[in-house]
């Protein structure tokens, strides 16, 4: 690209980086929304494709927005829910519960232990029942952000071909490159989709059915709260079946506690060594640790969204590099 020679083109240059400063700076608080609409196009792209010829382009593609925005809507407003209704309640009784003393009597030869897991447990859980909602945002930018996000999705299903023509020519890439960067997107959301997110809601469906199987009390609250933390490679189920575990034993439940611990272990943790992986090698090479970065990042700007919007944002970043290397280095 040729450098400015003269002030008026100077000029024109630090206009126009000023004003995409400014309109960076504008749109950030939007970024979920806007991020939203490649992510909702790739999973409902098929689905339009099905549609458009037996109901018309427009008609298919209100029909998809619609869909989108009940699968949006309900397991967000039932999670909410969930937290609004049991959260406080789960909070006061553990702090309250028998088995907290016991946990605080634990010691390990000569260290008491017990006091110092007692009083993590203790704000762990006050943390969460106190936060929730922090987590996931304010209702008016959540649902602003879903509304950017499917009227994107509307115009986008209608004229995907005339929207990747729009754009394309502002991509700082050949045009060879900028299919396969097109390519590679698509991949890498699928892989985080269906890598992340279905082995998310299989993982917390199935503790869920192990909290209620063993008696644990609150188990369609837990399993919800695994969901979002099974985002997490490895350890992310472990941070709720693991003190769950732990209670059943101080309950003097072995055998409850034993078959909680073998269900997570072996079922529980299968899924995340083989949906996860098979998924990353099918559509694009994500490594677990970009999935781990990316959620811890992307949790204090996107709220709960965030578990999902920072793999991809990083996953996309790291795509945008590695094209630049294969294009200019």
């Amino acid at each position: 690209m040729a450098l400015p020679e003269t002030n008026r083109q100077r000029g024109a240059l630090l206009l126009l980086l000023l004003l995409g400063a400014a309109l960076f700076a504008s749109l950030t608080p939007f970024a979920a929304g806007l991020l939203g609409i490649p992510v909702l196009y790739v999973i409902f792209h098929p689905a339009q494709e099905w549609l458009a010829p037996r109901l018309g382009p427009r008609t298919a593609a209100a029909l998809v927005v619609a869909i989108a925005l009940l699968l949006a809507v309900v397991p967000a407003v039932s999670f909410a829910a969930l937290v609004a209704t049991q959260g406080q309640g789960i909070a006061s009784g553990v702090v309250e519960s028998p088995i907290l003393a016991r946990l605080s009597a634990l010691r390990l030869g000569r260290a008491a232990i017990g006091p110092h897991l007692a009083d993590v447990g203790t704000k762990l859980v006050e943390w969460l029942a106190n936060s929730a909602f922090g987590l996931i945002g304010t209702a008016a930018r959540l649902a602003l952000n879903l509304t950017i996000a499917l009227f994107g999705l509307y115009f986008l299903l209608l004229r995907p071909g005339e929207t990747w023509t729009a754009v394309s020519p502002y991509i700082p890439f050949s045009k060879d490159t900028s299919d396969k960067l097109r390519a590679r997107f698509r991949n890498v959301t699928t892989a985080t989709l269906v890598g992340t997110g279905l082995t998310a809601v299989i993982q917390g469906t199935l503790i869920g059915l192990g909290f209620w199987m063993t008696g644990l009390s609150n188990a369609v609250f837990w399993g919800a709260v695994a969901v979002v933390f099974a985002v997490l490679p490895v350890l992310g189920c472990a941070m709720v079946w693991g003190p769950g575990v732990v209670v059943l034993a101080l309950d003097h439940r072995y055998g409850a506690a034993i078959g909680l611990a073998l269900l997570a272990i072996t079922i529980v943790g299968s899924v995340d060594n083989v949906i996860r992986p098979v998924a990353f090698r099918r559509w694009a090479r994500i490594h677990p640790l970009t999935t781990l970065v990316g959620a811890v990042a992307g949790l204090p700007y996107f709220g709960i969204l965030g578990l999902l919007i920072g793999p991809l944002a990083l996953s996309y970043f790291l795509e945008l590099s590695r094209v630049y290397r294969e294009e200019y280095l």
